[in-house]
């Protein structure tokens, strides 16, 4: 495509120079190419930040590819794949389509299904950033919704310019300040084609009524629209942060007084949610079911999950289900896990991975160097299954056998925990207890070939 710049396509090109600018900045010059792969749907918006990057990526040293996500939601769906390979060959761009199934969730519309299968598709991408084109039009139209759906601080900061995501890579905005009419006019000068995605005009979806219905009339009655919103956005942001700073503070200070607890993201003292104001205790809870990425649930559900933490017992057998994880108590500590699972049991033939329900347990293969208790195990008449009661083992020699549930009990694992550890039965007799030992009469002879065997849980709301 011939790289004639005009002066209609300065904002833009400025736009992602800038962007690119602070990407680079840091990186000494002996380092690879940042790599950016551009999202790219084939509409107006994607198909001009992919020209923009492709004008100038050589100049900041980016590896620059594209991504298609193919819902397969859209009759067209087929012709925009092709489109969007005909433009990446034009400027030397390699594009990956990538096919996702969209299932409608509970609570969730189509709309927000689709969007978290293309996010999903996002963080498998193997780049540095992903480059999103939405712009400062997008920015206002979520501020709208937001506001709408009575949200806080978090949710009225609407869109980040850059954003780290776990896993994946970072999510990078280069158009988030500037208005739609930037880009239409970014897109006559360079003489672009795109395609129209006909869903776009369907004033069902919120998103559409507000750009099609609500938008024209607030810009012609406010100069200033979206960037006021754009701008409001930003102060929410500010204040976004600032709370959670106070969250963090309540946190710590509760951790100081319980030095058992340590300050770590994955559990707060109670102490913390029932010595605080009620609106301190909520935004403390808020900040952290967003350490576990988990969104805040409603102003109802939020103040019944905090008048069940606060009135249940010490070691009670809370369990609030929230977004696919569950937040319960142990040892006057608040904690986010994954839900409980029912009865499992699973062969092992020897694989040195076994995909369990709720995790993976690792069977990694030692000729007799570690350290770490081994089994002796045949790969034959091996199954793994959680507790069903009365198990019992026999760590030592001259240990006694002890029942499993004292021995959990004594190691400070939580109830949860407990009842959905993998354990590895050999013969009908138990051999392994992850992250606790083996069991005497499976432990591999010093020198001899064995297995170290580690569990490694889903992590919750994953």
């Amino acid at each position: 495509m011939e790289n004639v710049i005009g002066a209609d396509a300065t904002p833009v090109l400025e736009a992602v120079r800038d962007a690119l600018v602070d990407v680079v900045a840091s990186r000494p010059r002996e380092c690879p190419p940042v790599r950016v792969a551009v999202a790219l749907s084939g509409g107006r918006d994607s198909i001009a930040l992919l020209d923009a990057f492709a004008c100038i990526a050589r100049d900041y040293r980016i590896e620059l590819s594209a991504l298609h996500v193919h819902h397969g939601l859209s009759a067209s769906a087929e012709a925009w794949a092709a489109f969007c390979l005909a433009e990446c060959k034009k400027r030397d761009v390699p594009l990956v389509v990538d096919r996702v199934q969209v299932e409608r969730r509970g609570g969730m519309s189509l709309e927000a299904t689709a969007r978290a299968a293309r996010y999903s598709a996002f963080a498998a991408v193997d780049a540095d950033f992903i480059a999103l084109a939405h712009h400062a039009d997008d920015q206002a139209e979520t501020v709208l919704l937001q506001l709408l759906r009575g949200a806080g601080p978090h949710g009225l900061a609407a869109m980040p310019a850059q954003r780290a995501t776990r896993p994946g890579p970072v999510l990078l905005r280069p158009l988030l300040a500037l208005p739609r009419s930037a880009i239409d006019a970014y897109a006559k000068a360079r003489a672009l084609a795109w395609v129209d995605d006909e869903s776009n005009a369907d004033t069902d979806v919120r998103r559409n009524f507000i750009r099609h219905e609500i938008a024209p009339r607030l810009a012609a009655a406010f100069p200033g629209y979206p960037a006021t919103l754009a701008r409001s956005a930003a102060h929410q942001a500010e204040s976004a942060a600032l709370i959670d700073e106070l969250a963090a503070q309540d946190a710590a200070s509760a951790t100081l007084a319980d030095p058992v607890a340590g300050l770590v993201l994955d559990r707060v003292a109670l102490v913390a949610l029932a010595s605080s104001a009620p609106h301190r205790a909520r935004n403390l809870l808020r900040w952290f079911l967003r350490q576990h990425h988990l969104r805040a649930p409603s102003t109802a559900r939020l103040e019944a999950m905090h008048d069940q933490l606060v009135r249940a017992a010490p070691d009670a057998r809370v369990r609030l289900a929230h977004c696919g994880a569950e937040i319960g108590i142990h040892r006057n500590r608040i904690i986010v896990h994954s839900p409980t699972i029912g009865a499992f049991e699973i062969p092992w033939r020897g694989e040195p991975r076994l995909a369990l329900p709720h995790g993976t347990l690792e069977f990694a293969a030692d000729p007799g160097n570690a350290t770490a208790p081994r089994a002796a195990l045949p790969g034959h008449d091996v199954v793994v299954r959680a507790r069903s009661g009365g198990e019992r083992v026999q760590f030592g020699q001259r240990a006694p056998t002890r029942a499993l549930k004292r021995v959990l009990q004594e190691a400070g694992m939580p109830h949860w925990l407990r009842d959905s550890l993998p354990l590895v039965f050999c013969g009908g007799t138990l051999a392994v207890v992850p992250g606790i030992g083996v069991a005497f009469a499976f432990h591999a002879a010093p020198g001899a070939a064995g297995y170290v065997v580690n569990w490694r849980p889903t992590p919750p709301g994953a």
